[in-house]
Parts: C-alpha cells; structure tokens; sequence
C-alpha cells in the first residue's frame, strides 16, 4: 500500500488525499489550523458569504426602480440596513461547517489526520511538529506539500487586528466600518472594496496602478471603475501607500507624494507569500523561485523525487480550482493512472465584485501584445431583453475565436453571477469548440446567456 503523506489540508491537499484514498492509498494529512486551509476557513468561503449578503444589498439599493416599495409606501434610501456582527458571525459558522464537513468525508475514507506543523526532514519522512507538543516521524513513499500562502505585511502598516487590517481579519468586525480604506486593487482589494460600499461603508480605494484590476481585460476594468464611482466609491489610482498608521479610533494612510488619507479602517490586500519558509524544502532538495514559491511542473512534480506541490504555494495560478486539480494530477500521476497535465489556457477565473467578472482562455492583451488571428465581438448586456426586466444596466459579454477556424479560444463575462455565465465559454474553450456550435445552440429566451449565444452568431458573420 502506497504510504501518502500531504502537508496542509486546503483544496490541493484535502482533494489529493480524496483522490489517493479513493485509490486504495494509506493517506495521512498534517494540517495546523484546520481542514479546508485558509480558502474554507479565512479566504474563500467567508469572503464569498460576506459578498453574498452585499449582493443583497446592491439590490435592495436598486429595488425601488423596479417597482418595490416597503409596506405600500414611497421608495426610501437606506430603508435596509445590515448587521455586520451577525453577518460576520454566520461567516464564521459556514466557515466551521465546512471544514467539519471535509474532516468527515476524509475520515469516511479513514484519512489519518495530525495536527500539527509538517516540514520535511528528507523527501521521505515529514515530521509534524503536534500542537499538543512533541513530534512525530512519518515514513512517506509520496509527499505533497500544499501549505498555501498568506496575506503579505508591509513593516509601515503593521497590522493590529482592529483597525489596520489583513483580509483574514475582518470576521471579527462587530459594526459597518464608517470609511474602509483599502490598500490595493488587485482582485481581494477590488472585491471587498466593492462589498463595503455595498454594506453601507464610505470607501477609498488605493491603487499604485493605472487601474482597478490590472490584470484583467481593460474593457471590464473600466465598466467595474464606472460602477464604483457612481456608488460613491473614491478611486486614488496611481497613489501609492507609503505607511498606515493608528490614531485613536481610525488610522491614517500616508502616500507616497506625502497626501494623507483618513478612515476609520484600512484593509491592507498587497499581495500573498508563500508558507515555504522553515519547511526543510531546500534541504530534501525541493527548489524554490526567487519569490519563495516551489516550483513544480505540470503533473505537480517538484525537484524533489517523491515531492509534488499544489495549491498558492506554487504560486502558478493563486485558485482553490487550480489547487485543487493539481492536487489531484500528483496522486494520479504517482500512482500511475492516466492524467492530463494542467493546462492553465482553459482555466476560467471570477472576480467576485458587483457586477463579477469571469475569464477563460486568451485575453485582449495577448491578442494586441502578440498579434493573434482572431476576431472578437462584445456584447452589451444593454441590448439583453433579461438584463432589462432585472435592471441590469453595466456588463457585456466578450467573444474571442480563431478566424479561420472559428475555435473558441477565450472570453469575458462582465455581470451579476458571472461565475456561472463563463461556463459554457469555459467549455466551448477546453473542448475545443467553435462559434458555430454555440451559435447552433438554442438559448432560452430571455436569459442572459442569449448573450453568449448572440455573441457566437456575430462571430460567425464576421468570419464569412
């Protein structure tokens, strides 16, 4: 029996140790805070559960154009209010019982679960430092390490877990902050930004760079830049945070051409680092990039024979998805079954603002940066019959496909649960489909996915 040991129990471990047990290996997982890793516990799961209640808010905001009023009355701003204690509280609870509900699945399949801190004391024996004290040796013939990353800490804005935040801390915030500064316009920064005005909160939001997030399509980050503003959001681009600073009950953000901004918190989402440090990686031979990260190949293989690497410790594509499935490529590839190497072209991504915005497969950088052969077609949601009946007004649907063969090989969704409205982009992406088929599909009407499909015909006029 193949001896399994994985260091850290978030979506690559914990879907590692589902796929190894399932395949008849003996699997033992160390995990220090709980099983599920930051993305059940501090990241993912409640950042989306306090998204999900601002979603509500954003709607009520707007409920009076479509015809809502509160006990037959006149339509009056602010009538719905939120209870940040209680939201914050049922986040945590979800929280819990989702990392419960992993913790039964594993033990179901008889996972031995330590708690503990792992580090590798060669490629074949991780020892797990106990929580309870003491240590404990345990013999591997395959190792994963996927101990993930953690928020980055800046020494000028050291936070306090009051006022001067990390995004893993803002669960235990009784009441609306009054003004949230936030530090950063990356995708954690762009969406509790855009949930805090949502809540009721006067925002800043502070970007060193030209743009509301940089690194997705352009067309999206201006519609998302439109929206903020026009609910009050104040935008700092190309301001740089110098230091954040306490000062009585609210802080002071200096930037970097010496303005300052004052609020009553400051949210600092800067970027991750990865838990390698003090791992005996370099040690069992596992290398490391100049970042910190491990580098592993596409069958999650580090340097280290035995030793694969999954999740945001691997710093390839920071998503419990890509996790996830890396963790699954490494016991399949270890055990000898059939796997397909992971093929980040046809990974799709959300950004979870109001409205979202999901990706797949080729952007309109590569396309301009590059020069590729392809024709593109955006599609207003405007235009869409069901975006009008439910007030939706910003968003648009983005096509790209290869002009001689019509292939599918990228797209933006820019709408309210753009997550689920990228998937049959995502699929027409990873199988290989072309504007045609989706063109050819009947799409109910009204949906907002006769955007997609509106999309796909267009394409494929312009290709005649």
């Amino acid at each position: 029996m193949t001896r399994v040991v994985i260091i850290g129990g978030g979506p690559g471990g914990y879907e590692a140790a589902f796929t190894a047990a399932r395949a008849g290996a003996s699997v033992t997982i160390v995990e220090e805070l709980g099983l599920g890793g930051s993305a059940v516990l501090t990241d993912c799961v409640p950042s989306k559960t306090l998204i999900a209640t601002a979603e509500l808010m954003t709607i009520s905001a707007s409920s009076g154009a479509l015809g809502l009023r509160v006990n037959g009355g006149e339509p009056t701003p602010g009538v719905v209010s939120v209870d940040l204690g209680v939201v914050n509280g049922r986040v945590r609870d979800l929280a819990t019982a989702q990392s419960s509900d992993i913790e039964a699945q594993l033990e179901e399949l008889r996972v031995r679960i330590v708690r503990g801190r792992g580090r590798l004391a060669g490629p074949s024996v991780v020892v797990a430092d106990l929580g309870r004290g003491g240590s404990e040796a345990i013999e591997a013939d395959v190792v994963l390490v996927a101990t993930g990353a953690r928020p980055r800490v800046v020494a000028d804005a050291e936070p306090d877990g009051e006022r001067i935040l990390t995004w893993d801390q803002l669960y235990n915030i009784e009441s609306v902050p009054e003004h949230m500064i936030v530090v950063g316009s990356g995708v954690t920064g762009a969406e509790f930004a855009s949930a805090y005005t949502s809540l009721g909160s006067t925002v800043t939001l502070v970007s060193s760079r030209d743009r509301v997030l940089p690194g997705e399509d352009a067309d999206a980050s201006q519609v998302l830049e439109d929206v903020f503003l026009r609910r009050g959001m104040n935008l700092l681009n190309r301001s740089r945070a110098q230091s954040v600073t306490r000062h009585g009950d609210g802080v002071v953000v200096t930037l970097a051409d010496g303005r300052k901004v004052e609020g009553s918190h400051c949210l600092m989402a800067v970027g991750s680092v990865p838990n390698t440090a003090n791992m005996g990686l370099l040690e069992a031979g596992v290398a490391l990039n100049d970042m910190g990260y491990i580098i592993a190949d596409r069958v999650s293989r580090t340097s280290a024979r035995g030793v694969y690497a999954a999740g945001d410790v691997t710093g390839v594509l920071m998503l419990a998805s890509v996790a996830a499935a890396q963790g699954r490529i490494a016991m399949m590839h270890h055990l000898g079954e059939a796997v397909t190497p992971l093929h980040l072209d046809s990974v799709s991504s959300n950004v979870f603002t109001d409205p979202e915005i999901a990706t797949v497969g080729v952007t309109q950088k590569q396309i301009d940066e590059e020069g590729l052969d392809v024709h593109t077609v955006k599609m207003p949601l405007a235009t869409n019959a069901r975006a009008k009946m439910q007030g939706i007004h910003d968003g648009f649907v983005k096509l790209h496909c290869r002009t001689g063969s019509g292939m599918v090989v990228g797209g933006v969704v820019v709408a309210p649960r753009a997550s689920e409205l990228i998937f049959p982009i995502s699929m027409a992406v990873e199988q290989r489909l072309s504007v045609d088929h989706i063109a050819g599909t009947f799409a109910v009407y009204p949906s907002l996915t006769g955007s997609v499909a509106e999309a796909a015909r267009q394409l494929h006029q312009q290709r005649l």
